[in-house]
């Protein structure tokens, strides 16, 4: 499959926007969010409004390609649905037992006044209030949805026809375009996406299908966004310093 210029032109845009442009983007964005969170009670909603803003910009912008490339389409892109209902719940509930034990363990090491491993990374992404978990919320639900079409599904089928890659290295270069658009989480935030990214990509490549990595890519956020512990002010501020 060979892209036409048209389709190259979206797709070079959008890979440098992925590559470069919004990992920059995204540390100056929650640099400025752990500065004003304290002061500016509106400053964690605004964040976020504006990361889901993007996100499903970047999604539409996919979707755009996928509509002016004649050889390609929304199954082309994992937009299909293969998975058996019997493995869907399976991987659900498989979830919902890990991360029961991880909220379990995680809350009684917080509250012994230990620190949540990888928190560091992420500390001001943990809402405070009835309105931020919403803001959350949301935006771990449209990453599910719109990182798995854009960095999954669309990069890896723009690596295989517009760079003549094979799937395996387009998925990979794929995922370090979605790792580098972590920047804002540093090296132990970054790793730990890396592990999550590849996982979520295996199982895309298994499957075929973005349904699997969607679900799973969503809960692993509202897991992490809603059911991990929130330190103490004095606690965060410790975190961020270090």
């Amino acid at each position: 499959m060979s892209f036409t210029p048209l389709t190259l032109v979206l797709s070079g845009v959008l890979v440098g926007y992925l590559a470069v442009v919004s990992p920059l983007i995204g540390k100056r964005t929650y640099d400025k969010l752990a500065r004003s969170r304290d002061r500016d009670p509106m400053a964690y909603r605004r964040t976020y409004a504006f990361w889901c803003a993007e996100l499903w910009v970047l999604a539409a912008v996919a979707l755009l390609v996928v509509a002016v490339e004649p050889g390609l389409d929304a199954a082309g892109i994992g937009l299909v649905i293969k998975e058996p209902p019997s493995e869907v719940l399976g991987v659900i509930v498989g979830f919902l037992v890990a991360a029961t034990v991880s909220v379990i363990v995680f809350r009684r090491l917080a509250a012994r006044g230990g620190s949540v491993p990888g928190q560091e990374a992420v500390v001001h992404l943990l809402p405070r209030t009835t309105a931020e978990r919403w803001c959350a919320a949301g935006l771990a639900v449209t990453a599910g949805v719109t990182e798995e079409i854009v960095y999954r599904g669309l990069l890896i089928a723009v690596g295989m026809g517009a760079l003549g890659l094979s799937e395996e290295v387009a998925a990979l270069a794929a995922l370090a375009v979605f790792v580098a658009g972590h920047l804002y989480q540093g090296w132990r935030g970054m790793f730990a996406v890396t592990l999550i990214g590849f996982a979520l990509t295996a199982l895309y490549l298994r499957t075929g299908s973005l349904l699997l990595p969607i679900l799973l890519h969503a809960l692993i956020d509202l897991r992490g966004l809603l059911l991990s512990p929130n330190p103490r002010r004095e606690s965060a501020r410790e975190l961020v310093g270090n």
